[in-house]
């Protein structure tokens, strides 16, 4: 099992290793819109824990930039093990 954790309370959720996080992060507050990584709502700030989620999707570097890995499109990230901690 991989762990979520949302930095603004503490909030920890267990994921599946390499399961979307869309899901639980719209359960906890992250607004989305587009939900195919085109409208950017979704943006999240990794605060630990960046490569227990897999590489940036092609439409992560179009809208974010490439090599940008401190903030990614929730719609978009899987996360693969261990711990992740984000805010929004």
């Amino acid at each position: 099992m991989a762990k979520l954790i949302f930095e603004h309370n503490n909030e920890e959720i267990d994921l599946p290793e390499n399961s979307p996080i869309a899901e639980a992060c719209e359960d906890a507050g992250v607004p989305f819109a587009c939900t195919e990584g085109v409208c950017g709502t979704c943006v999240i700030e990794i605060k630990d824990g960046k490569d227990n989620l897999t590489a940036p999707t092609q439409e992560e570097e179009d809208f974010l930039g490439e090599g940008t890995c401190d903030e990614r499109l929730a719609c978009q990230c899987r996360i693969k093990c261990g711990n992740v901690k984000i805010s929004f």
